[in-house]
């Protein structure tokens, strides 16, 4: 099967961070994974929501939105006549458990850091390649405190990073378009740490039921596909930035 992009069936699209977007916030990336582009940035304040105070532990919350125009027709924006739709609930929970995996928030203290993950483009995977962004602003932003001593060691303890994987005319492919997944007999969206754990697996069957052996299939590609991305977040925020494993 050849895909519109030319790529192969295991291929990411192409993947670049770019850091440092907004100056004033206290980390920031935009993340590009083909014609999808998100903004990222986090924005640290002390204190803690209620339920945490006086736990001695921080929190890391996250806020998702879609441009009016990232799409090819103009969408209302949100929340200026209602709250925020079930479908942007769902992904700011998901981003924000996925950043919390990464962190120990006993050693971050009680200090809440704010994501905010803005898709200026979408062609598919934006949720992905939000998580994939936000680590990198995340660790960029805990530099920051760092740097400012107001943090003595760093509570980053692994790398997150996240894909989609989809199952087209009965094919596994990595990393879809806004295109292919709207073709797709199943769709999958996998959050991994550097240490080969599953933060989270969603998936979904659009048409018909999927096995085991498909599952298996996806999450061996996802696996793949999040190892590549690693290797890009390393670029800017290698291994040194994290809490040793030992």
């Amino acid at each position: 099967m050849t895909r519109t992009d030319g790529r192969s069936l295991d291929q990411l699209r192409d993947v670049r961070i770019v850091p440092d977007a907004q100056v004033f916030a206290e980390g920031s990336v935009i993340i590009e994974t083909g014609q999808t582009r998100v903004l990222c940035s986090v924005s640290v304040e002390d204190g803690v929501p209620p339920f945490l105070r006086g736990a001695g532990q921080g929190w890391i919350t996250a806020e998702y939105s879609m441009l009016p125009r990232a799409t090819i027709t103009r969408s209302p924006r949100e929340g200026r006549t209602r709250g925020p739709k079930g479908r942007t609930h769902e992904i700011q929970r998901l981003i924000g458990r996925s950043l919390r995996a990464a962190v120990d928030l006993q050693t971050l203290g009680e200090r809440t850091l704010t994501i905010d993950c803005d898709v200026l483009q979408a062609d598919g995977g934006t949720r992905t390649a939000a998580i994939t962004g936000a680590y990198v602003a995340l660790v960029r932003a805990i530099a920051t405190l760092k740097e400012r001593n107001d943090l003595s060691s760093t509570p980053i303890i692994c790398a997150v990073a996240a894909t989609s994987v989809g199952l087209v005319n009965g094919q596994v492919m990595l990393d879809l378009t806004y295109e292919e997944d709207y073709r797709a007999e199943a769709d999958f969206n996998v959050v991994m740490t550097d240490r080969g754990e599953f933060v989270e697996v969603q998936g979904t069957a659009e048409k018909s039921p999927f096995s085991k052996a498909v599952l298996d299939e996806v999450l061996s590609a996802a696996n793949e596909g999040i190892s590549h991305l690693f290797r890009i977040q390393d670029q800017l925020v290698p291994a040194s930035h994290r809490r040793s494993k030992g």
